[in-house]
C-alpha cells in the first residue's frame, strides 16, 4: 500500500492582493519585484516539481480531490460567513480577514483546498492508503470560524477531522502543528472539546502576536487537550527533537487517538522570512518518523500530514520532500544542499542546555 499524495494545479492559482512581505503596499511601503504575500504558489509547485524529478511521485497514490462541500463547511464555517467569502470572490475577490486577500474564484479554490486535506483523511481512515500528505493551498490553521487570518480562509484540519467523524470514520484525533506560527485557529475551534488533542509547537509571540501561551491549555471537557510549546527564537536542530520525544511523543502515547494529523509548515526552516528558527529537512524528517511510530503504537499508522505555511522557495521544497520520502520509506530522495552549513549554524552546547531547561518547564506544565 503506497503514500497518498493529494494535490491540485488550480490550489497553486490562488493570489490576491497588492503586499510588499507582509506589508500593505501605500505610503511608505513600495512594491517588491516579484510583488505579493509570502504565501506564493512557488513553495509549493517547486515540491513537487522537486519530487517529479527524483521520481518521488512514481512511489505515491496521486490524486486530486472535490472541493469540500457546503454541509463539510458548514460544520465549522457559519452559513454567514461563507455566504459573504463566495460573494465576494463572485464579484471579483478582496479580504474579509487579516492578510487574507483573494481573488475572483478564491472560494471555489479554497474549498478545494479543504477537499483535498478530507479526501486524503478519508483515504487514511479507510485504509486505502499507508498514510497521506495533502498539498493544500491556501493553508487553514490560523483561520477562525467566522474569520479568515494569516493567509488562511478556510479551516482545513478541522473541515477534514469534522467530516470524518460525521461519516462514523473517526474518534479522537491529535493534531500536531510544526508550523512555525501558533495554530490559533484549530486552537479556539477546539478549545472546549476532549475529543481532539491540539498541540502547537511555534517560535514564541511570532504570528498571532497575542497567542499560543503555555498556560492556554483548553477549558470545559477541553481542559489539558491543547497544548501550547512557544519557543525562543534560533532553537533549531536539537530543541525541535527534544520537544518532541520529551512532550509531544509522550502527550500523544497518553491520549491513545484514533489518527494523527500533521499541520505541516516548513517556516521553521533556516531562511524563512517570516520566523527565526533552525530546523533543518532532517529536523522534519526526523520529526515524521516519531510521528510514524506513534501513528504505528496507537492507530495503525493511520497519520496524515496536511501543508500550511514555509516561504523559503529555495528550501521548502527539500524540506517537504524529506517528509514525504519518510512517508513513503522511499529511496528517491533529495539531499539537502544546506545540509552542512546549516548543521555548523545550530546553537551551541549553552545555548542548548537553557533550551533544555525550558523545554523541561513545559514539559511539567502539561505532563506533570
Amino acid at each position: 500500500m503506497k503514500t497518498g499524495f493529494y494535490w491540485d494545479e488550480r490550489c497553486f492559482w490562488h493570489s490576491g492582493g497588492n503586499y510588499a512581505l507582509t506589508l500593505p503596499v501605500g505610503d511608505l511601503v513600495q512594491p517588491l519585484a516579484a510583488g505579493g504575500l509570502p504565501e506564493s504558489p512557488e513553495t509549493k509547485r517547486r515540491l513537487k516539481n522537486l519530487m517529479d524529478v527524483t521520481g518521488l511521485m512514481g512511489d505515491l497514490h496521486v490524486s486530486s480531490a472535490p472541493q469540500a462541500t457546503r454541509e463539510e463547511l458548514e460544520r465549522i464555517h457559519p452559513a454567514a460567513f461563507l455566504d459573504k467569502f463566495k460573494q465576494t470572490s463572485d464579484a471579483g475577490g478582496g479580504e474579509l480577514g487579516l492578510r487574507t486577500p483573494f481573488g475572483k474564484g478564491g472560494y471555489e479554490i479554497a474549498a478545494l483546498s479543504a477537499g483535498l486535506a478530507t479526501a486524503s483523511l478519508r483515504a487514511v481512515l479507510k485504509g486505502e492508503v499507508k498514510n497521506a500528505y495533502a498539498l493544500s493551498r491556501p493553508p487553514g490553521h490560523h483561520c477562525l470560524p467566522d474569520w479568515p487570518n494569516g493567509f488562511c480562509l478556510l479551516a482545513n484540519i478541522p473541515v477534514a477531522l469534522e467530516a470524518a467523524r460525521a461519516e462514523g470514520l473517526l474518534g479522537r484525533a491529535v493534531v500536531v502543528d510544526w508550523d512555525v506560527h501558533h495554530g490559533n485557529g484549530t486552537e479556539a475551534i477546539y478549545y472546549d472539546r476532549d475529543d481532539t488533542l491540539t498541540i502547537s509547537i511555534h517560535q514564541e509571540h511570532n504570528y498571532p502576536l497575542d497567542s499560543g501561551e503555555v498556560e492556554d491549555r483548553g477549558k470545559g471537557a477541553g481542559e489539558g487537550c491543547n497544548i501550547n510549546i512557544p519557543l525562543p527564537p534560533g532553537v533549531g536542530h536539537h530543541g525541535y527533537l527534544e520537544v518532541m520525544e520529551k512532550i509531544v511523543v509522550p502527550a500523544i502515547d497518553r491520549f491513545k487517538p484514533d489518527v494523527i494529523v500533521i499541520a505541516c509548515g516548513f517556516d521553521a526552516g533556516p531562511f524563512d522570512p517570516l520566523a527565526h528558527m533552525m530546523c533543518t529537512a532532517e529536523t522534519y524528517a526526523e520529526m515524521t518518523k516519531l510521528m510514524m511510530a506513534a501513528a504505528d503504537r496507537h492507530c495503525g499508522g493511520k497519520l496524515l500530514a496536511v501543508h500550511e505555511g514555509g516561504y523559503s522557495e529555495a528550501y521548502v521544497p527539500f524540506c517537504g520532500h524529506a517528509v514525504i520520502e519518510t512517508l513513503a520509506g522511499s529511496d528517491h530522495v533529495a539531499p539537502d544542499p544546506m545540509a552542512k552549513t546549516v548543521a555548523t549554524r545550530q546553537p551551541n552546547e549553552r545555548v542548548r542546555a537553557f533550551h533544555s531547561t525550558l523545554i523541561d518547564e513545559m514539559a511539567a506544565v502539561h505532563l506533570g
